[in-house]
């Protein structure tokens, strides 16, 4: 359970979105899921991807690799060690990149199946290790790109004879900004990017009303993308996300 002077959650899952696997040796990746999992009493989940901030390795000094096809190999040597500590298979791995020695994960998570999710949409390698290991998928781009990635990770499912069913399907959505009127919504939503260093704000934003923001986002729910994983940047928007489970929430169940 988190605790907080004014809040305490029993049922919200805990987990990155996703945290690189360059960051770690993934026995011990997988021995902090399970701390966190005991932690929250069965509510963790590992996301993980094969990671792409440059700047961010080079300023902690970790390994980025050549490029993104080694670190998908890497990712791809992870996997099966992080996925046998979770069922307590004593997984070895011999490299390039690994080691491992049936490594032991004593005591085993909570949950009888760790969800793993494997953020990214790479079309030959990320897409097929979702079908291989993950228990759900996060992909983003639009809509167009969602269902361009859906229909590559169905033939990679058909291939590696996986059930498509066991894998949940997540899309990041952006930023949400809810207010009863599309200007006031622009505006606040203008205002917090500004607060952001001036970030650049980011186009076909859910900005608007309750229904403008259920009708933005109910084509994800209609191919199967019914996890959607909003962003609210600070200075934290408590009335967007209150509105967003509220309001929006009903409206995409129907």
């Amino acid at each position: 359970m988190l605790t907080g002077s004014a809040m305490a959650t029993e049922k919200v899952r805990m987990g990155l979105m996703v945290g690189a696997n360059t960051f770690r040796n993934p026995a011990l990746t997988a021995k902090l899921a399970t701390t966190l999992d005991h932690v929250s009493n069965g509510r963790a989940i590992l996301g993980i991807g094969a990671a792409w901030f440059g700047r961010e390795h080079e300023a902690y000094g970790l390994e980025f690799g050549e490029g993104p096809p080694e670190r998908l190999r890497w990712l791809g040597e992870a996997l099966p060690v992080i996925r046998g500590m979770f069922h307590g298979e004593l997984p070895s791995a011999s490299g390039p990149h690994y080691a491992a020695k049936e490594v032991r994960n004593d005591p085993p998570p909570l949950q009888a199946r760790l969800p793993i999710l494997v953020g990214g949409g790479g079309e030959k390698v990320t897409l097929k290790l979702v079908a291989k290991y993950a228990d759900a998928n996060n992909v983003g781009g639009g809509l167009a790109a969602v269902k361009r990635k859906e229909a590559i990770l169905l033939e990679h499912c058909e291939r590696e004879g996986r059930d498509p069913a066991e894998i949940e399907r997540t899309t990041g959505v952006g930023t949400v900004i809810i207010r009863d009127s599309r200007d006031e919504a622009r505006r606040v939503f203008l205002e917090m990017f500004a607060g952001n260093g001036n970030a650049r704000p980011w186009e076909d934003q859910p900005v608007g009303t309750p229904e403008d923001v259920a009708e933005m986002l109910a084509p994800y729910a209609e191919i199967g993308y019914r996890h959607l994983v909003t962003g609210f940047p600070p200075p934290h928007d408590q009335e967007s996300m209150t509105r967003f489970a509220r309001e929006v929430r009903p409206l995409l169940e129907r």
